[in-house]
């Protein structure tokens, strides 16, 4: 896709964002995850509705740690544009993959340029349900991200409402797309969409976009309950 031309109040490299209201996040297939129990570093395509690739996005995190660690492992995520650009930054520290203390509710910090915090994304505690926050950089409270009560996509999407700050309003949906039972059980890979308005700041997208990279990393045994933290805070996982 040809790249758009610098916008006002606008990060450089986000300008691609200021043009839709529609995204998917593929994540690249790994022949070595399927045919062994090593983990890698995870890689994704973001396109627009068309299939055009807009950005690619890249894990980095140390080997040991990430078999160590798993989904809790701490990791960077960049993303760059399609001349190679890094333009967002995305750092995960290590949290424990537990909703019953403060100390491990996850969070994610997102800066863009690289270096420039423009926002972050926090759980908080909900009895039932798996409720986010996304802050901008200030951390003043933007929208909420409400996830449904049984975490499960097998056999159909998954969907995460984006909602306003009182709850009262739908603004948008984050989607984990069923992409049939063989990928499902023989691979990670999973492929996700996200809806939002189109006049909604570019900050707020580029946020919510980082929400779902790093999406298809589940273990076998709790593969409903990592594909909520994946989806939600880009947590990668264990086979």
């Amino acid at each position: 896709m040809q790249t758009p031309g610098s916008t006002a109040n606008c990060p450089p490299g986000l300008e691609y964002l200021t043009q839709i209201n529609h995204l998917f996040v593929c994540q690249r297939f790994d022949l070595l995850e399927v045919f062994s129990p090593f983990e890698t570093n995870k890689t994704y395509d973001v396109m627009n509705n068309q299939g055009q690739r807009l950005y690619f996005a890249e894990e980095k995190s140390n080997c040991f740690i990430r078999h160590l660690c798993g989904p809790s492992r701490p990791f960077t995520m960049t993303i760059y544009d399609n001349v190679g650009c890094d333009v967002i930054t995305l750092h995960k520290a290590l949290r424990w993959s537990c909703c019953w203390s403060n100390c491990c509710l996850q969070k994610l910090k997102v800066e863009a340029p690289p270096g420039e915090i423009i926002g972050y994304v926090y759980q908080y505690y909900h009895p039932f349900l798996p409720m986010f926050k996304i802050t901008n950089e200030n951390k003043e409270n933007l929208m909420k991200i409400r996830g449904p009560c049984v975490v499960s996509s097998c056999l159909k999407d998954l969907n995460f409402n984006l909602l306003s700050l009182d709850e009262e309003m739908i603004i948008g949906k984050i989607s984990n797309q069923w992409i049939g039972f063989m990928r499902e059980l023989f691979t990670n890979t999973n492929k996700f969409g996200i809806q939002f308005p189109f006049d909604l700041d570019v900050r707020i997208k580029a946020l919510l976009t980082t929400c779902i990279l790093n999406s298809g990393h589940k273990s076998q045994p709790e593969k409903s309950y990592q594909t909520l933290l994946a989806l939600s805070f880009a947590s990668p996982q264990q086979n």
